[in-house]
């Protein structure tokens, strides 16, 4: 598992993201604002904490970002004893949230819900028309018919499928299935999603990965 670790200021949570690390997970520390930030966003993550002293001055706005840029679950942490409503409600995103003090034993309970239970939201079995993924087996199926996809390319049809009928931008598509890896100034996007239509679509009447012009690509089944 991949947590982000975002907070204001690097030195007083290393505690943390070092007791992270050690309990098995891979952890990306970053500054908030940074240029870590940014390049860290481009990456796949299994959870985000977010580490913000004063979130009345720039936690939201962050929030906001990071909401916008990953659908991961977001644990928020602040030394702030009185929280607004808009954090408790989730409104701003937020899938649950820590005020300080609290022990790193009580912050390791946290993460692990919250990763359980993306795991269990997770399905296994995804059916779209006639093609069936096997999540768990990274299998999948057209009318019955094996289709050989490179470990790229599932992730890629993986990312369409739980997101059936949504437009996903390039940009999205990419800091999901590439994370760091991805170059922004190439069409890798545009090619993978060509090589993947060439396996999935080609042979059959029906085709279920669409471009959306000016945005990205969608797969649905419009009957």
């Amino acid at each position: 598992m991949k947590i982000l670790f975002v907070e204001d200021e690097i030195k007083p949570g290393e505690t943390m993201h070092h007791g992270l690390k050690d309990a098995g997970f891979i952890v990306d520390c970053v500054k908030a604002g940074s240029n870590g930030l940014t390049r860290a966003l481009r990456g796949a993550y299994d959870l985000i904490v977010l580490d913000v002293k004063k979130p009345h001055l720039n936690g939201w706005k962050l929030l906001l970002e990071l909401r916008a840029a990953h659908d991961a679950p977001l644990l928020f942490l602040t030394a702030r004893e009185a929280m607004d409503n808009q954090v408790s409600d989730a409104k701003l995103g937020v899938d649950d949230y820590m005020i300080k003090s609290f022990s790193f034993m009580e912050l390791m309970e946290r993460v692990r819900i919250l990763l359980r239970r993306e795991c269990e939201q997770e399905p296994k079995i995804i059916e779209i028309s006639d093609i069936l993924i096997d999540v768990s087996k990274r299998c999948v199926l057209r009318n019955g018919r094996y289709i050989d996809l490179t470990r790229k390319q599932f992730s890629l049809l993986h990312l369409l499928a739980k997101r059936s009928g949504e437009a996903l931008s390039r940009s999205l598509i990419a800091a999901q299935v590439w994370g760091a890896d991805f170059d922004g100034d190439t069409n890798v996007v545009d090619v993978a999603v060509c090589r993947l239509r060439a396996k999935l679509d080609d042979h059959y009447p029906q085709q279920l990965i669409r471009t959306v012009r000016g945005m990205g690509y969608v797969l649905e089944d419009k009957k």
